[in-house]
């Protein structure tokens, strides 16, 4: 049960990161994130064990990750115009 709270968890965090229509770098680049967070945590944790778990945190920290990588690309293309 623990395993399929965590699952859903993971799957709701990356998809909190992303939208239909992504509309500037910061949505976009979380969604990649939290994408990316949750498959590299899902294989990080099925080494120790905790695969679902790995994958909630890797796409939590990715998806923020991504979203701060972003803003700054939305902060220097606002400078600009």
């Amino acid at each position: 049960m623990k395993k399929i709270i965590t699952a859903i968890a993971a799957v709701s965090t990356a998809a909190a990161f992303t939208s239909c229509q992504p509309q500037n770098h910061a949505q976009a680049n979380a969604g990649t994130g939290a994408a990316l967070g949750a498959i590299a945590g899902g294989i990080i944790g099925h080494q120790s064990g905790n695969a679902a778990e790995g994958a909630a945190i890797g796409a939590a920290l990715g998806g923020a990750g991504g979203y701060a990588v972003g803003n700054e690309k939305d902060k220097q293309q606002n400078q600009y115009r």
